[in-house]
């Protein structure tokens, strides 16, 4: 079986591909392809977003973080996917939360923010939500994503890939004041560590994308 990993940064993703690996066992192979494969730091710089532009953040191979907007992310996701498809892959999924309503597959297509989004909304009925994003000029946008009747949402913002793990436990400790009921890390950056952090500081519960997005792909792939 073959997963096609989809990153809007560039691959490989070394950061988030074992953590997944490791929950899809042996007898699973993981392509990687990345919206931004090829280019340097330079050449990136002509993606940046404009104030008016929706922003994504993501890194690059060696790790640097960049802030990209998604208007030019989207056709070069899509020419990721149609070499992913070609080169064999089973099913795809994407390694970002963000909603990308204009990327397309021939096939099953893992998408984490709908499927994270759907998670949220089946044990969450009201209450107190907290999004932690990577930028803090994405806060307004989270807020807007994920509010909705009854919800009320907040949310903070530290970077996964900058971000030390001192402002990692005083983000969590904003949180915490706020007495969420739920704490969503709302960025497939965010690893295995980032989310003990918050769950030790707030004692909630607390989604990781990376790892619901691995567990549905096993689920998927799984044959015995």
């Amino acid at each position: 079986m073959k997963i096609g990993a989809v990153t809007i940064g560039q691959s490989p993703r070394d950061d988030i591909i074992p953590e997944i690996r490791e929950i899809l066992g042996p007898g699973v192979e993981i392509i990687e392809a990345g919206a931004l494969d090829g280019l340097s730091l330079v050449e990136v710089k002509d993606f940046y977003p404009e104030s008016t532009d929706h922003t994504l953040v993501t890194r690059m191979k060696d790790g640097t973080e960049v802030k990209v907007a998604e208007k030019h992310i989207v056709p070069r996701l899509n020419n990721c996917i149609l070499e992913l498809e070609h080169q064999g892959a089973d099913i795809l999924m994407l390694l970002c939360t963000g909603e990308f309503p204009f990327i397309e597959s021939g096939g099953i297509l893992l998408r984490p923010d709908r499927i994270v989004g759907n998670v949220v909304k089946g044990i969450l009925d009201k209450g107190r939500l907290g999004v932690i994003v990577p930028s803090p000029g994405q806060i307004s946008a989270m807020k807007k994503k994920w509010g909705r009747a009854n919800l009320y949402v907040v949310s903070e913002a530290v970077s996964p890939y900058r971000g030390t793990e001192k402002e990692i436990f005083e983000t969590a400790n904003k949180v915490k004041n706020f007495n969420v009921d739920l704490i969503v890390l709302d960025c497939m950056g965010f690893n295995k560590k980032a989310k003990a952090i918050f769950r030790e500081v707030t004692q909630k519960p607390v989604l990781l994308p990376r790892t619901i997005l691995g567990r549905i792909a096993r689920e998927i792939v799984e044959v015995k």
